[in-house]
């Protein structure tokens, strides 16, 4: 035995490296060797080595890695779900009104439709003349606007806001309320209603002169009727309107032209030229320029409202009315000229035009109608009546309409005047209105007459028989209306090429030769059902600090909501 080790140590063999390779080592040891022969030069025979070990140890490595790291993992969602989570709160408006799902009619352009034929009615109005109002140009009214005949779909206007709020008073001016609006119905417009609109705004648009205004007469006041029209439509510069490359030039040039005819800022007293004798025109000019700056935030239009507004406001009379002239030293209370002062004074306002004593001057109308312009027998009365009694019955829609505007719809003055016109109609023939005499305007009545029962008929909690009026009104307006169109031969190309027809209207009187107020003031009746939303609530006439107009909340018993509609 002695003589092979001793062999062995002769030749050189390192017995402790034999007996290495036959040593069992252990996992750790077999990773750390591997890991340092994977460190040595690939073409050494320790990392081809240590790449036959780590394909050995494969396996092993995924069997302890895998379960460590889905223990980890485990370990950090079981900390993050065991923290207190903060908790979010979302409040969700409730939705007031919201608008039925209409049934989609039968497709007919607006500007096409024929109205059926219609019979001959027997309508009497119980609409007098207001006297020296024959003699002036009365002129008209809030804005319309263009629609499709068929309803559009209510949300197809939903991110359209409009740049007004209206408080408590204010309808939606676009394609999908107005499609509601006409649906058809006692209370509602239909197709041929909005069809007659249509031709008239067609109509403004082929006869507008050159220099933006309409007609040679009272150019003024027949402009700022034309821009109440359009803009009761929606219609206006910047709109939303499929027909702004038609109709918002039009506004924009008749806009325009009231503000270069107004008399320089360096002038103390403002005006508008050329101007009827008592000045009408400036009070129907002024309402047009509040609207215009309410839907369009024209700073233009705001300097020139505000102005306007101020010389209405510093000339009325100390009674709490407005005469001819705007003659602040007058007491005669003209009803049929405050009318005009009063809407221009709720646009303004509404628009966010407040010029210094504005709300004193509403409390003061207020007082105005109640004890000297309201008559138990007539409703209310073209001048004061002794003892609040007797007097013609013309003017009742124009007082009941002003306290409406002004939050007092439901006050004894406004509900004995409704009563009064229970039995009116509309008309265009003077003769046929029984309260009328034959010189009167009859469209200038129904104007004021359709606004106000429409408010009353259609408000919430509306009393049956002001519902019911209001339908039998509204069924004979939509049947009388459309037939009484007078259309012309001639069809208006809009920016396409294609035509459209045209059309007007005109009281059968001595002012038949006036087709631009007799126009607008019918239009903007055919549009009261997405004008204004019905109002009463004697927050309309309070102002915004909470003042109470003349002792108005301890009157008022409605229990009318107010209503803030954003188109």
């Amino acid at each position: 035995m002695n003589e092979v080790m001793d062999e062995v140590v002769e030749e050189g063999i390192d017995l402790e490296e034999i007996a290495k390779k036959y040593e069992e080592r252990g996992f750790f040891r077999r990773l750390g060797d591997m890991f340092s022969g994977l460190g040595q030069p690939r073409d050494t025979r320790e990392y081809k080595l240590a790449r036959i070990e780590l394909q050995r140890l494969a396996a092993p490595l995924v069997a302890i890695v895998v379960p460590l790291l889905f223990g980890v993992v485990l370990a950090v969602v079981t900390m993050i779900s065991g923290q207190k989570k903060d908790s979010i709160t979302v409040d969700i408006a409730p939705i007031e009104d919201e608008a039925e799902e209409l049934k989609e009619e039968e497709e007919i352009p607006p500007d096409d439709i024929e109205p059926p034929p219609m019979e001959e009615v027997e309508i009497t109005v119980d609409t007098p003349n207001p006297g020296p109002i024959s003699q002036v140009t009365p002129v008209a009214a809030p804005p319309s606007a263009q629609v499709s005949v068929k309803p559009a779909p209510l949300d197809s206007v939903a991110i359209v806001k409009s740049p007004v709020t209206m408080k408590s008073m204010t309808g939606s001016r676009t394609p999908g309320s107005i499609g509601a609006a006409t649906r058809g119905g006692a209370g509602y417009g239909d197709a041929n209603t909005e069809a007659a609109v249509m031709k008239v705004l067609w109509w403004l648009k082929a006869h507008q002169n050159t220099d933006g205004s309409w007609g040679k007469d009272n150019a003024v006041a027949n402009t700022a009727l034309g821009v109440l029209t359009y803009l009761a439509h929606g219609e206006f510069p910047g709109s939303p309107s499929p027909y702004k490359r038609d109709f918002g030039p039009v506004v924009q040039s008749a806009i325009d032209y009231l503000l270069t005819h107004l008399s320089p800022e360096k002038e103390q007293t403002p005006h508008f030229n050329p101007t009827d004798g008592n000045e009408y025109s400036f009070l129907i000019a002024t309402y047009a320029l509040c609207e215009a700056y309410g839907m369009t935030k024209n700073p233009n239009c705001k300097e020139a409202a505000e102005r306007c507004l101020k010389r209405i406001v510093d000339n009325q009379a100390s009674t709490g009315g407005w005469d001819y002239k705007l003659n602040k030293n007058s007491t005669r209370d003209d009803l049929s000229y405050a009318g005009w002062a009063i809407q221009a004074l709720k646009a303004g306002k509404m628009a966010g035009l407040h010029p210094e004593g504005l709300q004193t001057a509403i409390n003061k109308a207020i007082n105005c109608l109640k004890k000297r312009s309201y008559s138990k027998s007539a409703g209310f009365t073209y001048t004061p009546t002794n003892g609040n009694n007797g007097g013609a019955t013309g003017l009742a829609g124009v007082g009941t309409l002003a306290m409406q505007l002004l939050g007092r719809g439901s006050e004894p003055e406004a509900l004995n005047a409704l009563d009064v016109m229970r039995d009116w109609k509309p008309e265009f023939d003077p003769t046929k209105m029984s309260a009328v005499n034959p010189g009167g305007s009859p469209q200038y009545y129904c104007y004021y007459a359709t606004q106000c029962k429409y408010q009353a008929g259609m408000k919430a909690g509306a009393a049956k028989n002001d519902e019911v009026t209001w339908q039998q009104w509204n069924l004979a307006m939509k049947k009388l209306y459309p037939s009484s169109i007078i259309d012309l031969p001639e069809k208006v190309k809009d920016f396409t090429g294609k035509e459209h027809k045209q059309g007007y209207f005109e009281n059968r009187d001595v002012h038949s030769s006036r087709p631009y107020m007799d126009t607008c003031l019918a239009a903007l009746q055919l549009m009261v059902y997405y004008r204004y939303l019905p109002t009463t609530s004697v927050k309309a006439g309070a102002d915004e600090n909470g003042d109470d107009p003349d002792g108005a909340k301890a009157m008022d018993k409605s229990k009318d909501v107010d209503v803030t509609v954003e188109i």
